[in-house]
């Protein structure tokens, strides 16, 4: 029987935290971190791959499907609603976060465990500004973003690109025709690149389990069993919820997209999950142009996951320290999150680094954010995970709304 790529992903999974604890157990230090050298190879080499990937096949789809529509304010309209549900889905997102570790309470328990005052994080308190969000928007040089993988450029270039081609009538059909054989030859490449898939899910997870052991999860347990909670809760009560509003068929639509969400739980990763989502989406019935306008924009207006974890870390770290934000206080937090977390595209540790600068503004100890960094590759890869379901969901929407959606 030949197994389906969910199937292969869960075994890479498996062994991945089998090797990992052997090498944990019975490696010294130094050689634990050759052999995790050696095993993050096939992650690194998976991930180039995608990003090889990424820019040439959201260039040739949008650019096509926009060219197709030949129409500047249908894209328009489309633009409007795909962005109206990014921050409504936004909102609920920093909500469910901020009520969850309110009620769960993870870091009341991390008094004992606190780093010491002054530590260095690593991490670059970066205030994000409209002059942070328009350098991520508009490309200085198509070629740069292409280079850099800026999707949200390539998206911005992509629109301008399409709507003039299809301005300019029949002498841009044979750019229509060169663009569209481009998308199915990067296609064809997804195809190639997925079945490696497996093995970049067992290099990654080998690796953080041998460097961190296993031992490490008993000290941090209840924070990520109440975090897995909340995301769990996102994914099978919040998500359902939009779609049976929306009439959107949800347990079908995750039938379909499974597949791309293990995979970036395994790789920690949403983004390297993008071509095979699209592809699952177009199955599922939601029209090319429709995936191909509204998924690169949910990987930088659409993270739910990660979201979720600003406003549950920040919540973690004040309780940690025994510091009681007020209802005005958190309020304040959740809006100031709503506008800077979707500067965020292309920043390093963007997550971190949002969290950092809201500790910042509410006078949390800096070194506060050491207590993530022992688990943050677990949450990481759940944070992921729940994005791409979100992304999925908001891509069907829109397809709904727009009378596209053709599944039954």
């Amino acid at each position: 029987m030949k197994l389906n790529v969910t199937a292969k992903i869960f075994i890479g999974m498996a062994l991945g935290i089998i090797v990992g604890y052997i090498l944990n157990k019975t490696l010294s230090p130094e050689p634990i971190e050759k052999w995790s050298d050696y095993l993050n190879l096939l992650s690194v080499i998976f991930l180039r791959m995608i990003k090889m990937i990424i820019g040439p096949l959201v260039f040739s789809i949008l650019t096509v499907g926009i060219a197709k529509l030949g129409d500047f304010k249908l894209v328009g309209r489309i633009g409007l609603k795909t962005l109206g549900y990014f921050y409504f889905a936004t909102i609920l997102s920093l909500i469910t976060g901020l009520i969850a570790v309110n009620v769960l309470k993870p870091g009341s328990g991390m008094q004992g465990k606190l780093p010491a005052a002054g530590a260095a994080t690593g991490v670059e308190t970066k205030k994000m500004s409209l002059d942070n969000f328009f350098e991520h928007l508009i490309p200085e040089s198509i070629f740069d973003a292409l280079a850099t993988n800026e999707i949200l450029q390539i998206v911005v270039f992509a629109i301008f690109f399409g709507i003039a081609t299809a301005a300019i009538g029949d002498k841009g059909k044979v750019i229509i025709k060169g663009l569209d054989s481009v998308a199915e030859v990067m296609f064809k490449v997804v195809g190639y690149v997925m079945e490696f898939a497996p093995y970049a899910v067992f290099g990654a997870v080998a690796r953080v389990v041998a460097q961190k052991g296993l031992g490490i999860l008993g000290d941090y347990l209840y924070l990520i069993i109440c975090f897995f909670a909340t995301l769990l809760f996102f994914i099978f009560a919040v998500l359902p919820a939009i779609c049976l509003f929306a009439k959107v068929p949800y347990w079908k639509l995750l039938s379909y997209v499974k597949s791309a969400i293990f995979l970036s739980f395994g790789t920690a990763s949403s983004e390297a999950s993008m071509p095979m989502q699209i592809e699952k989406l177009k199955e599922y019935g939601v029209p090319e142009r429709i995936v191909s306008f509204v998924l690169p924009l949910g990987y930088s207006f659409n993270l739910d996951g990660s979201m979720m974890y600003m406003t549950f870390a920040t919540g973690f770290i004040a309780q940690a320290y025994g510091i009681d934000l007020s209802l005005g206080e958190q309020i304040t937090m959740l809006l100031t999150l709503l506008i800077t977390s979707k500067g965020i595209a292309g920043v390093p540790r963007a997550s971190l680094v949002v969290i950092a600068g809201t500790m910042a503004m509410f006078d949390l100890p800096a070194e506060g954010l050491i207590l993530l960094f022992a688990v943050d590759w677990l949450l990481d890869m759940g944070r992921s995970a729940t994005s791409v379901a979100g992304n999925a969901v908001a891509t069907a929407i829109v397809a709904k709304w727009e009378g596209e959606l053709e599944t039954a």
